[in-house]
């Protein structure tokens, strides 16, 4: 996609964000408004199918800015989580994908030895590694607010994410920057300049409050909340990013309402608050 407004080059619409739509659809929403990027959703993709999602991208003329998520790989089995986690970078090269984001996992039912539960994961990286390599596609981890380390994921900082990618090539390992999830760190700002060309992926949303009693869907627009999302993007690009800044929202108000108007909404915010 070409002959847009320069300010949203580097915009994408993770499928996330518009939950009710197809990918298909979603392409087309994000191509309508002028948006160039989106980000897939692995199981709304597996709905239509990797290929036919593929091309309904490609149809779109837009670009994929990541390929979400897998990871998981504390609360099953080893071989299972690295048989799920080989298919979905398998996905994610055969959709464009640059990265496939890594939500670590929560602590196994009944557990508390977080050090334990962080090498689990590192393990299950090295041994992605070589297939991640192969394909062409870097392991993004994201880091969690430390309000889901129990149940979603053991990384709670850029930091922890960041000593686990440094152990592994450069065009393996990465980290994605989520704003939401990163926005209170004292660290934050340092730990994205350690970061440099390990930044994989830069999603942002804003921290509202009161959050909702599902935490999982308190996700605002950029500007509603109290996240410095023009701050960080600034951060990111100081140490190198050039990629995509990618718009990912769990909000049921927001999945609620007309997928266009989100769309033009998003746009709205993102020259607003971002660039």
């Amino acid at each position: 996609m070409s002959g847009g407004d320069p300010r949203l080059e580097r915009l994408s619409i993770n499928q996330a964000t518009l939950k009710r739509l197809g990918t298909a659809q979603a392409a087309d929403a994000c191509a309508r408004a002028g948006v160039p990027a989106i980000g897939l959703w692995r199981e709304t993709v597996a709905e239509a199918g990797t290929a036919a999602a593929a091309k309904a991208v490609r149809d779109a003329g837009l670009r994929v800015s990541s390929y979400c998520r897998s990871g998981f790989f504390t609360g099953r089995g080893r071989a299972e989580a690295l048989d799920d986690n080989r298919r979905a970078l398998d996905e994610a090269a055969e959709v464009g994908a640059p990265c496939l984001v890594i939500v670590a996992g929560g602590l196994p039912e009944g557990g508390r030895d977080l050090a334990g539960a962080r090498e689990r994961v590192a393990e299950a990286l090295a041994e992605l590694a070589p297939h991640a390599l192969e394909r062409g596609v870097r392991l993004a981890l994201e880091p969690l607010h430390p309000v889901f380390c129990a149940d979603r994921s053991v990384l709670s900082t850029l930091r922890q994410a960041l000593d686990l990618a440094e152990r592994l090539p450069e065009g393996a390992a990465g980290v994605t920057v989520d704003a939401y999830h990163v926005w209170w760190d004292p660290e934050v700002h340092a730990q994205i300049a350690r970061a440099g060309t390990r930044i994989a992926s830069y999603q942002v949303c804003d921290w509202v409050v009161p959050l909702p009693a599902d935490t999982l869907l308190g996700r605002g627009m950029v500007g509603d909340g109290h996240a410095d999302v023009r701050g960080l993007r600034r951060s990111v690009d100081r140490a190198g990013y050039t990629g995509d800044i990618e718009v990912e929202i769990f909000n049921e108000r927001v999945w609620d309402t007309d997928p266009d108007a989100v769309v033009a909404e998003t746009v709205r915010r993102h020259l607003a608050h971002v660039v």
